[in-house]
Parts: C-alpha cells; structure tokens; sequence
C-alpha cells in the first residue's frame, strides 16, 4: 500500500476549517496593512538560491530538493519565498514602482530536513516582503503583520524575539571575535558546528544540539560590536516596539538560517508547541536585491508555516467555522421520480441553494439516513406517487413534523423562505 511520502502530510477535510480561517484572516491582515499577492514558480535555477541564501547554510548545503532538468538546467523546488520574490522585483523592474513595495505570498516550500511537530519537508508557507526601504518603521510595520494576524487568529502568550544581525561594516569583526572564542571550545563543539566555524561562523549561534547550548550562551552578543548605523536603527525600533507596547526580548542567539540577513532578525513566539514556540521568523536583507544582480535594494520580511498554525491553534483550543454544508437532500424512489430530481436539484442549485441528491439504488430509509448524517435542514422526497401527482414532500430533518406536500413547482421558492427564517 502507498503512503505519502515522510515529511508530507495529507490536509484531510475535517482539517480543512482551520486553514479556510488562517487564509481569511491573511486576507484580512494584508489588506489591512496594503499588501499585494505575488506569486513566483515553485522551481528557480539553483545559483539563485546558492547566491542569495548562503554558501555555509543548512539550507544550501543539506535540505534543497535539486535536480537537473531535460534541459540540462540545474533546478532547485523553492526552499524559501524571498530569494524568489526579490529576483521578480529585480527582473520585473519593481524599482519604478513607489517605494516600498509591500507584497505577501501564500504557497508550498520545500526542505530536506528533520521531521518534527509541524514542520515537514513540503510544508506551506505564508510570506511577507517589503522592500525599497531601510526606515526602522518598515521593520516594525512588517512585525505588526505578524503581530495583527497572530492577535487575530486568537494566539496566547504572544511575544517578539529580537535581535541584530549587523552589516558588511560590522559583522566581520564581530564574526573575528566569534572565531576566537569557539576557537577555545573547538573539541566540546558538535561536527556539524565545527565545519560551520570553518565556513559560516554566524551560523554557530542557531545550533540545536545540547551538548552546544553552553558555549553559545557564553558567546560574545553581537550588539556589543555593531557600527554606529546599525546600533542606531535597532534602538529606533526598539523605541518604536515600546511606543506600541509590543513585549520583546532581545534574543542573542537569533541569527535566522539565512545569509541575507542584516541587521534586523525576528521571531513571534507564541504559548505552545512544546519548545519549538516559534510561529514565525524573518528579518532585513538589504543587500539581496544587489547579490541577485539589482541595484542596492533594502529590504524585510518574514515567512510563517501554515501547518504550524494549524497545529497551534489546536493546542489552544482556538474554535474556528465550519465550512458550509449541504442545506438540501433531494430522495428519490424509482429511476423516473431520479430523472425529475435531477431537474430540480440543478434549479436549487442555480438559485444559490446547497443541495445534494443521494447515489445509486438506495432505500428510503437509506437515503435519509445519508441526508441526516449530511446534517441537511430539508429533504425532498419525491417518488412514483409523487411524480404523478406533480408534487414533492419536504420533510424538516429537525423535527417529527409529517412531510410537507407541495407543488413540484413551488420547490425553489419554499426552501428558498424556510432556510432565510432559519
């Protein structure tokens, strides 16, 4: 027997509420905030991602999904939005538009990495970008995104993780004086850490493994190395955050798995989720649009996993709508009377009315069985004594009440004013 493939998940129709809720509040928040859909394919030529992600990164270097096309082409499945969304602002002269450019995006992703509570190797993501410009106000708007939506969607115990990441000015000395200090505790280090010392020093403050977490709390914070223009644009935002009263907590351990990143990186926890508490992560890369062969372009944003929400919002018990049921069953009783049927269930139909009729030879009994399992308010039952009568009853699936006999014309407009009154 088949089973889909680890890290995927089949979304089953009993989920399928939750993530009509999470869509619609995304639809409220990012028009709320001015944000415009972009889509971007799901596959881009590998280069972009190597160049605008990082050499160095877990990304690159172990969880892409990549192939060589028909074409000869070297093809990566997207791993994250905003290499992709950048090159479209880029190719596509986005630039010339006022500034800045406020887009969001809603789609699969792709990662070969470990498996765990709501985070899968295909899992969806929704995506906030803005670029264009380099005011700490754009990062807290992009926050307040975030913020808003989560607030909306009903999370507890929501907070930011915050912190600096530096510039091309700064990081280098920073990342100096990182080297020096792992350099002391290169035998009590993970493998995976010692090669990161070697190719992507920053990357050593996101490791998970325990027997690290030590070291990197004893590690230099690279807010005691930042230039004068970097230190200046976090302390804007924080003064920003606390006119707002937004609880943060600067965090300097964060530093996101990207090389992008500059300056600004943030996370929103939220009560849950064991201790994987956050629902969403993103951060400043101002110097990606040059990377990806644009002209110096500012820019943030940040991604948050569809399924992660989901999980979440079941562990705080966050009661979302039923999507719509069916509102009619349409019985029927011999091939005939099912001709007839058919007719009046296309008219309940065009008339904006849920209506189903039940498959197959199937009993009375059976039928109704099916419509009252279906939750439907009304079933017209209609058979042979029916059909030559030019009649239908209607029978109320609430009450004990007889069948109702009508005219097989008055059909559409009965329900119509019996489902209005409730």
């Amino acid at each position: 027997m088949y089973v889909a493939p680890r890290g995927t998940i089949d979304i089953l129709p009993e989920d399928q509420p939750y993530w009509e809720f999470l869509r619609a509040k995304i639809a409220e928040v990012t028009a709320l905030f001015d944000y415009r859909r972009i889509d971007v394919p799901i596959f881009e030529e590998t280069p972009l991602y190597v160049r605008g992600v990082g050499e160095g990164t877990d990304i690159v270097d172990k969880e892409m999904y990549s192939f060589i096309d028909k074409g000869g082409r070297d093809i990566t499945l997207r791993p994250e939005f905003t290499a992709g969304i950048v090159r479209a602002y880029v190719q596509h002269g986005m630039k010339t538009l006022p500034q800045p450019v406020k887009l969001y995006t809603l789609g699969p992703i792709f990662r070969y990495e470990r498996v765990q509570a709501g985070r899968y190797r295909q899992h969806t993501q929704f995506d906030i970008e803005c670029i264009g410009e380099q005011d700490p106000a754009v990062d807290l708007e992009v926050m307040s995104v975030a913020w808003e939506l989560f607030s909306r969607i009903g999370f507890q115990g929501l907070n930011f993780q915050l912190n600096s990441t530096g510039c091309p000015k700064c990081r280098p000395n920073y990342l100096r004086v990182l080297v020096e200090y792992y350099r002391q505790h290169e035998t009590e280090i993970c493998a995976d850490c010692r090669r990161r010392l070697e190719r992507n020093p920053l990357r050593l403050l996101d490791c998970k493994v325990e027997g690290c977490q030590p070291i990197i709390e004893a590690a230099p914070h690279i807010t005691d190395y930042l230039c004068e223009e970097c230190a200046e644009h976090l302390a804007l935002l924080r003064r920003y955050l606390d006119a707002l009263d937004r609880p943060y907590t600067m965090n300097h351990r964060l530093v996101r798995g990207l090389d992008y990143y500059t300056k600004t990186v943030f996370e929103v926890w939220a009560q849950g989720i064991g201790a994987q508490n956050a629902v969403c992560g993103g951060g400043r890369y101002d110097g990606l649009a040059e990377e990806l062969g644009g002209s110096p372009t500012p820019g943030i944003g940040f991604g948050s996993g569809m399924e992660r929400l989901v999980l979440l919002m079941k562990e705080q018990g966050i009661q979302v709508p039923e999507l719509p049921r069916p509102q009619v069953a349409l019985v029927t009783i011999g091939q005939e009377a099912k001709v007839r049927a058919l007719q009046l269930l296309n008219e309940l139909r065009e008339s904006g009315i849920r209506a189903v009729i039940g498959f197959g030879d199937r009993s009375l009994r059976a039928q109704l069985r099916s419509a009252n399992r279906s939750q439907v308010a009304y079933a017209v039952i209609l058979g042979e004594e029916e059909l030559a009568s030019g009649q239908v009853r209607i029978q109320d699936m609430r009450s004990d009440a007889s069948p109702e006999l009508i005219p097989q014309s008055d059909v559409v407009a009965t329900l119509t004013r019996y489902l209005a009154r409730g």
